[in-house]
């Protein structure tokens, strides 16, 4: 069995392994540590991991807060069923989106939920006049 170990570069950077047939053809005898577990939306200590890609950006923006204060009511909610004492937040957080339909779009199929629709815009004209 043999290995030949070739370093190159600027003071040995580059390491090129050469290995006959022999040494390729027996099992490995290296071990690697286990990999960390990856950061999920709810971290090992039980607490939400705001930074998690999975939220798609709704923890920043203009209605970041309202949007973790209603999931955190959830995740953190002991009712039954879980997150019905969450209504006021996951109301408020849809009234804010409403305001802001470029960003958070509502599918077609969806209905606001009464009381929660955007503010309508003040007439121009009226402002105009003194």
């Amino acid at each position: 069995m043999s290995i030949s170990r070739i370093e190159s570069g600027p003071g040995g950077k580059d390491v090129l392994l050469i290995a006959s047939p022999a040494a390729l053809a027996e099992p490995s005898r290296v071990s690697l540590p286990e990999p960390a577990p990856a950061a999920g939306l709810i971290l090992p200590d039980g607490s939400i991991n705001w930074g998690c890609p999975c939220l798609g950006g709704m923890a920043t923006g203009p209605c970041a807060q309202p949007f973790r204060d209603a999931f955190s009511c959830f995740h953190y909610s002991e009712a039954e069923p879980k997150g019905s004492d969450c209504y006021e937040k996951f109301s408020e957080m849809q009234a804010c989106m409403a305001n802001y339909p470029e960003l958070y779009g509502r599918d077609d199929d969806e209905e606001a939920l009464p009381g929660t629709e955007p503010a309508p815009a003040p007439d121009a004209d009226k402002l105009a006049q003194p």
